[in-house]
């Protein structure tokens, strides 16, 4: 009867192992989600700071081209800082395991 008992824990415990790789996998894929949506919210918000020096000061016509490359340049600089953010944050936790 110990040897039952014994297998039905051992079972027990591999069922909470599953489950505990279940919402790993969850907590990887909503880390990704709050990634790109970081991403959507740092695009929008470059965007509304380029538009917005751009209308201080201007008559209404405004040239839309130059517009758009300041915001197109705006968003190298911001997506090359995150790469760099990534990159240290990688970096500290493969130091942290080592």
């Amino acid at each position: 009867q110990s040897e039952k008992e014994l297998q039905d824990v051992v079972k027990q415990q591999e069922e909470k192992m599953l489950q505990l790789i279940d919402k790993s996998g969850e907590v990887m894929r909503l880390k990704g989600e709050i990634s790109q949506l970081k991403r959507s919210l740092q695009r929008a918000e470059t965007e509304a700071k380029v538009l917005w020096e751009e209308m201080q000061g201007k008559e209404p016509k405004v040239d839309t081209a130059y517009v758009q490359e300041r915001v197109l340049l705006r968003h190298e600089v911001d997506k090359l800082r995150l790469l760099l953010l990534e990159k240290e944050d990688e970096n500290l936790l493969l130091s942290d395991k080592y």
